[in-house]
């Protein structure tokens, strides 16, 4: 059912235990939500772990506390708390604990993306820039201050997903939740160096590599950038690495869709999506099963490469 964020904040304050995860293959928004709802938890002296499939991104290793995030989602927490993510398999190896653990426990799901499956007991979904906009009301409905440690974290979320307040979603509220977070002590200077420019020369020698073969398709409109494993272990680049990396191809002009295609394993794709002005990404990837935003979107493809792109040109191509 749908809930307010008062209803949850109220159950939240209430539990014995909580464990809070994300989806996998993390981003800025997904830790930033769950290390900024633990650091409430914290204040509250609520018992808690928080938990992620994934082992964590290179371009994230910086952030305070980013250490105690563990892989093991525990059976016997009063509450589980879901945050960042659209649906369930989206927790990936962590899926069917969370479905078990759900027969026994109450769950709660915070999240922003347009395709969210309202799978817990208690949802609440609104689209916004971040889902840390959504995470900074939900701590203040529960009573806890921002400090300094939970508004970068939640500052962290609304940078990565906003495009560093480039994206359409972006609106007053998006730039008011940001001042508040600074004068709440988040440093955005050493976020923005951080998460945007400082890299090491393997990413920088990996991200030229793969723009120069870029694809472009369907008239130029469509641009592709195919990551294989090979590539990755000739870099030595771990996920953390591509972040960013799907939203160059958006800078030619004549280009309305963007996608990254990432070998997960053999025959098995990772799609990231992303459009400039028109084209409803969200549409395009919920064909495959996935799903997200309008202009931000996933989904997973199975195959050869070359089929796998044909068939996701022939999809982009009803859209455009």
């Amino acid at each position: 059912m749908n809930a307010t964020l008062e209803e949850i904040a109220s159950r939240i304050k209430g539990a014995k235990s909580v464990a809070v995860l994300t989806h996998m293959r993390p981003d800025g928004d997904a830790f930033g939500s769950a290390l900024a709802l633990s650091s409430a938890l914290e204040t509250l002296g609520i018992p808690h772990c928080v938990c992620d499939e994934s082992e964590i991104p290179s371009n994230l290793a910086f952030l305070e506390g980013i250490g105690r995030v563990q892989k093991e989602l525990p059976g016997d927490c009063e509450l589980y708390i879901a945050v960042d993510s659209s649906d369930e398999q989206r927790f990936g190896a962590l899926a069917d604990k969370f479905r078990l653990a759900a027969k026994k426990h109450d769950t709660i799901n915070i999240d922003h993306h347009i395709s969210n499956t309202r799978f817990a007991k208690y949802n609440f979904v609104r689209e916004c820039s971040a889902n840390c906009m959504n995470m900074t009301l939900l701590i203040e409905a529960m009573g806890v201050a921002l400090d300094r440690k939970t508004a970068e974290y939640l500052l962290l979320g609304l940078l990565t997903d906003s495009g560093n307040f480039s994206h359409d979603d972006v609106t007053e509220e998006t730039f008011l939740t940001a001042a508040k977070l600074v004068k709440a002590g988040a440093d955005p200077a050493a976020l923005n160096y951080n998460l945007f420019r400082k890299q090491p020369r393997a990413r920088a020698d990996f991200y030229v590599d793969t723009m120069s073969r870029i694809r472009y398709l369907l008239s130029d409109r469509f641009a592709v950038i195919l990551i294989t494993l090979d590539a990755m272990k000739k870099f030595g680049a771990d996920n953390g690495m591509t972040e960013g990396f799907v939203d160059f191809p958006l800078t030619v002009d004549t280009v309305e869709v963007s996608a990254s295609v990432m070998e997960v394993k053999e025959g098995q794709y990772k799609i990231s999506l992303r459009s400039k002005t028109y084209a409803d990404v969200n549409k395009i990837a919920g064909v495959y099963g996935g799903g997200g935003h309008v202009r931000a979107a996933g989904c997973m493809l199975f195959g050869d490469p070359e089929e796998v792109i044909d068939r996701l040109s022939y999809t982009v191509s009803q859209y455009l």
